[in-house]
């Protein structure tokens, strides 16, 4: 009984190191965005402001924008990697990211749509996660076959229907999305471009991600061997106990909640979904129950990486968090593809 039990063991306590070891990381990277300003900032300045209780100019900015937007900077990426990889266990397809299936548009209508009647930022936040809710209502119930009917799943293993659904939704409301920016007056349209191309400057609950993604990792954890399971087919999960049906669904709304979340935090981030998800199965394998977990604390990284760099890169401008991200984003998917053939 011991002896087999013991691999198990063994198993999860290097998942385990694995996952302190990617948090310590991110604790440091945490820290060096808090630490790290631009202009006349130095780390020894921002490190006195930090432990210092003294009201100075200094603890404001470390206390009340830095803090904040690190934080929340590492709440979206969590969300949107472990997103990404949810997505794509759930298509079957590698190319599967949080803005496949229309999200990010309908997020973006919702979002601007506020922006043009003149609303603040938590009606704007508001309209944000409307649009992707109502997004995922209608990619949901239009390819509703292909999350619940067993008959047709079984016939069709790559859920074809569902990303088709989804890159056409994303078509039709990037249409909408380029129609309302040429009608924005000049007063709203650099607000709305940058929202567009992400943006932390001005989060307004930057605790609300961060919680979000610690609920999504609880939910998605004991699902860890039956997303194993699926993975290898649906015929093969049911005969070994998996529901297929409830889990897709499950699936499917954890994914939609934390793709919502993260677009009305920093509006529209891209390819942390696709790059984080493939790069991390190159280094701790495709086991579900360790990539979850290791996709939400590395998404949350490579965001702050882009944050940070999208502050002091340029100073005093501050550069779109998301145009940074697809300047990191491309060469290295592209170098994943590369050493993958």
């Amino acid at each position: 009984m011991r002896e087999s039990t013991s691999p198990r063991m063994t198993t999860f306590l290097s998942a385990l190191r694995l996952w302190l070891a990617l948090l310590a990381c991110g604790l440091a990277v945490l820290l060096g965005s808090v630490l790290i300003g631009g202009g006349d900032s130095t780390i020894s300045a921002s490190w006195q402001a930090l432990v210092s209780p003294a009201e100075t100019p200094m603890h404001a900015i470390v206390w009340e924008l830095r803090i904040p937007r690190a934080v929340a900077a590492y709440g979206v990426g969590g969300l949107l990697a472990i997103s990404g990889c949810l997505m794509q266990i759930l298509v079957r397809n590698p190319l599967a990211d949080p803005y496949t299936l229309g999200l990010s548009g309908g997020a973006a209508v919702g979002a601007l749509g506020a922006m043009l009647a003149g609303a603040g930022a938590l009606a704007t936040a508001l309209g944000a996660a409307s649009g992707a809710l109502l997004a995922c209502i209608a990619v949901f119930v239009l390819a509703h076959r292909d999350l619940l009917a067993r008959a047709r799943a079984a016939q069709r293993e790559d859920s074809t229907d569902l990303i088709l659904i989804g890159v056409m939704l994303a078509s039709g409301l990037g249409a909408i999305v380029s129609m309302m920016l040429v009608l924005a007056p000049d007063k709203n349209l650099r607000g709305m471009l940058f929202w567009m191309m992400g943006d932390l400057s001005g989060v307004a609950n930057w605790l609300l991600p961060v919680v979000t993604l610690l609920a999504c990792v609880l939910l998605v954890a004991p699902l860890g061997r039956q997303l194993n399971l699926l993975m290898r087919g649906e015929e093969s999960a049911s005969a070994l106990g998996v529901r297929p049906n409830a889990v897709k669904s499950a699936i499917f709304a954890i994914a939609s909640l934390a793709t919502a979340v993260a677009v009305t935090t920093a509006g529209t981030v891209g390819f942390v979904g696709l790059v984080v998800p493939h790069a991390l199965r190159r280094i701790v394998g495709n086991d579900q129950r360790v990539l979850l977990p290791a996709c939400a604390i590395c998404g949350g990284i490579v965001v702050v990486v882009a944050d940070t760099i999208s502050r002091i890169v340029a100073d005093p401008i501050q550069l779109p968090v998301g145009a940074v991200m697809a300047i990191i984003g491309v060469p290295t998917f592209m170098f994943l593809l590369v050493r993958r053939r």
